[in-house]
């Protein structure tokens, strides 16, 4: 059994008991204050790009549930931008049908929302005189919703547009805050950040030449995820796991995100980026962070980042000369998944026949600190695999001793940690138990907390998340400046290597669609 495959079914012969909950008094907070965390700012959504997949599929649907649940502030306006020309009506129309067709739909609420809703057509994206006049319909909003000026653009568009649309917005002066409270403005951008060190640079350039770091909001949608933010929650408000964690105690530790699907309709992107810019530069990433930072001394925005940023200063360089040693690369083949053939990456449309572009990657790192100094993180994601999971295994150090050697056969399995965070929200602890009876046989048994047990209270998406914490100001779960470049540093010499090595084909392992990917070299 290989190492992917290790991990996935590490826990498929122990029983799942249900869990003891201790049941904690009703602490009576309103639901609004449950979601939104207080009062909101009046504000308007500027979404760049709004005629595209992503604002229909996710941020209008976002939107929508936040104001079911009051999560949206009481003034409040979504104006969409786009090059294709619509009426404020038609764009209401076409936002309505995903929603709709999602399941419960009541027509009153949706048309107290689409009030809020508009649109305006954007001729070019570079150009000022289209951005002139989005100003001044803004303008007329705000004094129609009482908006106060205060603006968040979100820029649903490809990525090579990001400069040139924050360029553009701040020439005719919408990146501009002023006033004693400050109206504000704020600006949203997706992955990817660049596609390598240098890029990333020449983007920050364009973005702070206008808008200042403290209003640059870097999604990264897995740090959203409840399970992902509880990972703090887990380490430092519970005094029995923070004296182990570290290298006297753990072994070893696993995180993986491993996907059933293809490249779909990505190949176009995908061709470009590969696995290793697509989800080690940043989800990967911001999981190895969380699971290994020190424990700040507040829970605040800039103390919660500036110990990440410590955790990607102290990765430990690969070693250029032995790269196979700590990397493994993959791409899948055709095969069988859920029953089904499914085509090889290089079948799929838009991807060349003789692709030489990563679907799979594990890799073993090293934090060079006194907490974690010789033990091994390893880094697996992929597509076409088995099934899709997103999971943190620690995995902690054998006994050191057995006084069962004589009367137990074998190795006793030591203790091992999962974080589960998609599609499972759990988290499971295993231990050894005797089995009942005269003789004495130990057992793996599990305890298990699945996040959403005994719990009746909203529940926020990963979009509604971060939609909240841009309307609150919140960067806690938002990439700074600072750990984007220092992982582009970290990444960016193996993406060379890799890319332009002469035995880059020798490099790439084929796998077979449905399986756990190609074989592991990486030791533990």
């Amino acid at each position: 059994m290989d190492q992917a495959e290790s991990q996935a079914t590490q826990y498929n012969d122990i029983p799942a008991p249900a869990a003891s909950v201790i049941r904690t008094p009703d602490l009576k907070v309103p639901r609004k204050e449950c979601v939104t965390g207080g009062r909101l700012d009046p504000c308007i959504l500027v979404i760049m790009g709004a005629s595209g997949d992503l604002t229909a599929r996710k941020l209008v649907p976002a939107l929508f549930s936040l104001s079911l649940e009051g999560g949206l502030p009481d003034r409040f306006a979504m104006v969409g931008c786009g090059r294709t020309e619509l009426s404020d009506q038609e764009f209401r129309d076409k936002m309505k049908a995903p929603i709709a067709e999602a399941g419960s739909f009541n027509e009153t609420d949706w048309q107290a929302f689409a009030q809020k809703l508009f649109y305006r057509a954007t001729e070019d994206y570079g150009e000022s005189s289209s951005f002139q006049k989005l100003r001044e319909s803004l303008t007329e909003l705000d004094k129609t919703h009482g908006t106060e000026g205060n603006r968040i653009f979100y820029l649903a568009i490809p990525p090579q547009l990001y400069g040139k649309v924050a360029r553009v917005l701040g020439t005719v002066g919408l990146a501009e805050e002023e006033g004693k409270n400050r109206r504000w403005s704020r600006i949203v951008v997706e992955k990817p950040f660049g596609s390598n060190l240098e890029t990333a640079l020449e983007l920050d350039k364009s973005l702070h030449e206008y808008f200042q770091e403290h209003q640059i909001y870097r999604i990264d949608h897995y740090l959203a995820k409840e399970t992902v933010q509880n990972i703090l929650m887990f380490r430092f408000a519970n005094s029995i796991f923070e004296p182990v964690w570290n290298r006297r105690y753990i072994d070893h530790v696993s995180i993986t995100a491993a996907e059933s699907l293809g490249v779909e309709h990505r190949s176009g992107y995908y061709e470009e980026s590969g696995v290793v810019r697509d989800m080690f530069q940043n989800h990967m990433m911001q999981l190895l962070s969380l699971t290994a930072l020190e424990p700040p001394s507040l829970f605040e925005t800039e103390q919660i980042r500036d110990e990440k940023a410590k955790v990607f200063r102290s990765l430990r360089p690969f070693p250029d000369d032995r790269l196979t040693d700590s990397i493994v690369l993959g791409q899948y083949g055709p095969g069988v998944i859920d029953g089904k053939r499914v085509p090889g990456y290089r079948e799929e449309s838009g991807v060349h026949p003789d692709s030489l572009t990563p679907t799979f990657a594990s890799m073993k790192v090293f934090i060079d600190n006194w907490r974690w100094q010789g033990v091994p993180f390893f880094l697996t994601s992929g597509k076409r695999l088995p099934k899709k999971f997103t999971e943190i295994v620690v995995q902690f150090k054998d006994i050191p001793y057995s006084m069962f050697r004589n009367i137990l056969p074998g190795k006793i399995s030591p203790n091992r940690l999962t974080l589960g965070i998609d599609p499972e929200e759990k988290i499971a602890l295993t231990f050894q138990a005797k089995n009942p009876g005269a003789t004495v046989r130990l057992r793996p048994v599990a305890m298990d907390f699945y996040y959403n047990q005994n719990y009746s209270g909203p529940i926020l998406d990963a979009y509604q998340k971060v939609l909240i914490d841009c309307i609150r100001g919140d960067q806690m779960l938002f990439w700074r400046e600072d750990a984007v470049e220092l992982c582009w540093s970290f990444l960016t010499p193996i993406l060379e290597e890799c890319e332009i090595c002469r035995d880059r084909a020798a490099m790439l392992h084929s796998y077979e669609a449905g399986s756990w990917g190609p074989p592991s070299f990486l030791e533990y």
